[in-house]
């Protein structure tokens, strides 16, 4: 699943680790999600959307066919 989490995250003035300790996972989980080789559970996708000011579906979106 392709994000703009990179973008948003710098656009608040965060780095990868203020974005980790905000939600609760290691930097690693961030660093993963940013970089499309995890896809995070609904709730953490949720919370960041909450964190970000940004709605799920401007965040996440799925890959053309």
């Amino acid at each position: 699943m392709e994000n703009n989490i990179r973008a948003l995250r710098k656009a608040a003035g965060l780095t990868q680790e203020d974005l980790a300790r905000a939600l609760g996972v290691t930097r690693q989980t961030i660093n993963a999600i940013e970089n499309d080789k995890y896809d995070p559970t609904l709730g953490l996708a949720m919370r960041l959307g909450r964190l970000l000011g940004a709605p799920v579906e401007e965040i996440f979106r799925l890959p053309e066919p």
